[in-house]
């Protein structure tokens, strides 16, 4: 490690570091080559997963947060599914807002809940024919059925929505705040506090197609190789009250009351699909009754009452992906040049913020070209792609990325995962 080096506001890609953040400038080490990869090992949680080695289809993540400061609250997934014996892979990003909890029981289970869903409805005779619109109708339902389980376990409890007010307070906590008895009802209310987006894609045994799923405000993005350079392509668009689009169809989910909706949402959250974010999904008595029974739970209240008042006809938040289909049978990349599908969180849109994701992509897929076949294969395609949008080969920038001496966060959380098709 050599001496340190020192770094203003404008040497940090985003928008976090700003000259209030002071006093400037700020100090950094200035890591080689090896220092940087060992930096990226232990403060981006990179792996990998190999679904068919004759093929080379794989995909790797990382999880990207470097201030010590801070706990990340994305998550990435990389998995294999075994329907009636056949593998289908998923993989996807989730960021989460306001906690950890819910975002970290979605990564966990929401690959669970898929698994069934397909094991239970596609046929276990592969002969039967299946079709696009079928696999896309499934993985929006077991996303919704999912969600739909967040707040149904906990009212479960009291026998439904509708029976709320047949419980004192008092009777509620002590259902809901179980602690010494394990804490399973505590959990459950937990969930509901917090939230997250989701964007997950499914390929088939076959590598045929390819379905993506978007709740929220991460990027799909299709990165072809062509004859002399590479096409960029982005695959969903962003659920977010910056999107007039999408502002108008949540609108249609509470009665016309638009401003009802941008006073709830924007007062609040910037995604307007995701999962948990109960209080935007329930009346408010749910959370009067249940989440601010929950001890420790929230501790200003004051916050959320400015929504509840305004949560006149719930839900003001979407469960229901946006599906998008893609036949990759035909698309006919090399071992060297492959397709790759990139999934990333807003961070990623962040770090890139100078420059823009789509020339950060082509610079990362010309260097990936350029390396033998040998060290293509090697290491980790997202950890790659994330040092690119933090530096590339500067290697005084993305030691700066990684070592910055500051209080807080200089980024935002960035999860990534590469998949090549």
């Amino acid at each position: 490690m050599e001496p340190l080096q020192w770094a203003y506001p404008e040497d940090i890609p985003g928008s976090r570091c700003t000259p209030e953040d002071g006093p400037w400038p700020r100090a950094f080490y200035l890591l080689d080559e090896a220092e940087i990869w060992e930096e990226f090992q232990r403060l981006a949680d990179p792996s990998s997963i190999l679904f068919n080695a004759e093929n080379g289809w794989r995909a790797d993540g990382v999880n990207f947060q470097p201030s010590p400061m801070a706990s990340t609250q994305d998550r990435y997934i990389l998995r294999q599914l075994n329907i009636h014996g056949r593998l289908w892979a998923l993989t996807g990003v989730f960021d989460g807002h306001l906690g950890e909890e819910t975002v970290a029981h979605v990564a966990h289970h929401l690959p669970i809940i898929v698994e069934e869903f397909l094991q239970q409805y596609i046929p276990e005779n592969p002969s039967e024919k299946i079709t696009p619109g079928f696999i896309s109708d499934l993985f929006s339902r077991s996303i919704v059925a999912f969600d739909d389980a967040i707040a149904g376990d906990i009212l479960e409890l009291f026998g439904g929505s509708d029976r709320l007010d047949r419980y004192s307070d008092q009777e509620i906590r002590d259902i809901i705040n179980d602690q010494e008895k394990g804490g399973d009802n505590y959990q459950k209310a937990r969930l509901c506090m917090y939230g997250t987006t989701a964007l997950v894609a499914l390929t088939d045994p076959e590598h045929e197609n390819l379905w993506i799923a978007n709740l929220g405000d991460c990027q799909a993005v299709l990165v072809s190789p062509r004859a002399d350079t590479w096409d960029v392509e982005f695959l969903t668009t962003e659920h977010n009250t910056e999107n007039d689009a999408e502002i108008e169809r949540a609108s249609t989910l509470t009665d016309g009351l638009l401003v009802d909706l941008i006073i709830v949402i924007a007062g609040a959250l910037a995604p307007t699909r995701g999962l948990g974010d109960v209080p935007f999904k329930q009346p408010p008595s749910f959370t009067r009754r249940i989440l601010y029974n929950l001890a420790p739970g929230f501790s200003d209240t004051a916050p959320w009452e400015i929504c509840l008042n305004r949560n006149l006809t719930p839900p003001y938040i979407s469960a229901k992906a946006d599906i998008t289909h893609r036949p990759i049978a035909q698309l006919t990349g090399t071992p060297h040049r492959p397709y790759y599908l990139v999934l990333a969180s807003d961070g990623f849109t962040e770090l890139c913020r100078a420059s823009g994701p789509e020339r950060v992509l082509t610079a990362w897929a010309e260097r990936e070209a350029k390396r033998p076949p040998h060290v293509a294969a090697e290491g980790n395609l997202a950890s790659r792609l994330l040092r690119q949008a933090i530096g590339g080969e500067d290697r005084a920038g993305v030691s700066c990325m990684l070592t910055l001496d500051m209080d807080g966060p200089w980024v935002d959380d960035t999860a990534i995962v590469v998949q090549t098709l």
